[in-house]
């Protein structure tokens, strides 16, 4: 099998304006943050989203950890998150100090359980971190009705879900705060970037000034002050005119991006159902009331031993399809910074039995047939 007939899971989306951008950045005297891509980007971005305010970030880690100073976590402080997630979110507690509270998922979507956030909640809990898993938004309405209860914050991870609807509301700006990842594996990407999204005008005013390392450098570029100075704690969280450049280009293009990756999808999710059934695999589950982003598709097999079996099966044949996240309770950084009211069990039998199928725009009709035949020939 040579390496131009493999099939790999993801590959990055090349928007038809990149290079263009990026010379433009080049032949000028401004390629550091806050010039005209990052307004131009940031202005798309507000537009696909609906959401008052944002500010582009050098990553989605920086985003979430860019919320966390916002929130003022602290050593006396608990963050309720899912178990099954990326790392950065439980980074993004531990470095303030705050203690990760791992609860367990909805085995239907793999996203956190309402229930066992509600089980979790304790006089110090000051925030509840919610992952849309794929695209697809959580549980939104008991979770929205915890954190007016209780007075939480609600921390939207939605690395996965730009576009993605939660009862027509988009995903990133239902809670407190979102954030956004622009990886070379996410949909729309700038090769590392991210963006944080705000409603409340006083968080995004301090925002602006620890994005820009405390200080209030935005305001002096705006002219709104003669000089700038330092502010309040931050860091260097704003990405290079080189970054935006790249990242415009791609929202340019994002609705035939999402249009491309939905066509993906719909194949699996039309092909694969009847051989699904058949052999008690689960096949990635969308509720009515949402709408994915088509950022992957996953099979969820009877068993790990199947799992394993139907990765190497597929790696025979030339093609690439992973698990995801070991989970966090189980991680040594888990146990060393967070604590588990509850074993995480659902988390555990998720993260064994699923695998992704690659997914990106660029994937052809025969690649796509390759792949189901490939799924449906794996005997087990």
């Amino acid at each position: 099998m040579t390496t131009a007939e493999r099939i790999i899971f993801s590959r990055p989306f090349r928007a038809s304006r990149e290079l263009t951008n990026l010379a433009a950045v080049l032949e000028s005297d401004h390629s550091h943050g806050d010039g005209r891509f990052t307004a131009a980007a940031t202005g798309k971005l507000k537009q696909i989203t609906g959401a008052p305010h944002a500010l582009l970030t050098t990553s989605c880690t920086h985003a979430l950890e860019l919320g966390a100073l916002l929130l003022e976590l602290g050593p006396d402080d608990e963050v309720i998150l899912p178990s099954f997630a990326f790392t950065s979110a439980a980074t993004s507690i531990a470095l303030r100090g705050a203690t990760c509270v791992f609860v367990d998922i909805d085995e239907s979507t793999g996203n956190i359980d309402p229930a066992a956030v509600a089980d979790a909640i304790t006089p110090r809990t000051k925030a509840v971190l919610v992952m849309h898993y794929g695209g697809v938004a959580a549980d939104m309405e008991p979770l929205l009705a915890l954190a007016h209860r209780h007075g939480l914050a609600l921390i939207e991870d939605n690395a996965h879900g730009l576009g993605g609807t939660w009862r027509g509301r988009q995903l990133g700006t239902i809670g407190t705060l979102g954030t956004q990842s622009f990886h070379d594996t996410k949909n729309v990407h700038c090769g590392e970037g991210g963006a944080l999204l705000l409603a409340d005008e006083i968080l995004m005013d301090r925002a602006e000034i620890m994005r820009e390392k405390g200080t209030n450098r935005a305001r002096f570029l705006r002219g709104q002050v003669d000089k700038y100075s330092w502010q309040d704690i931050g860091s260097s969280y704003l990405p290079s005119e080189l970054n935006a450049a790249v990242l415009d280009a791609q929202l340019d293009e994002f609705e035939s991006i999402q249009k491309d990756r939905h066509r993906v999808w719909d194949t699996y999710a039309a092909l694969l159902p009847e051989w699904a059934r058949r052999k008690d695999v689960r096949l990635m589950h969308v509720p009515a009331d949402r709408e994915h982003t088509a950022h992957l598709f996953y099979l969820r097999m009877p068993t790990e031993e199947s799992r394993d079996g139907m990765i190497r099966h597929l790696g025979q044949h030339g093609i690439v399809a992973p698990f995801h996240y070991v989970p966090l309770d189980s991680s040594p950084a888990g146990l060393k910074y967070g604590r588990t009211p509850v074993p995480c069990v659902r988390s555990a039998h998720f993260s064994s039995t699923m695998l992704r199928l690659p997914l990106y725009p660029m994937l052809t009709e025969q690649q796509l047939h390759r792949v189901v035949d490939a799924v449906t020939a794996y005997s087990f």
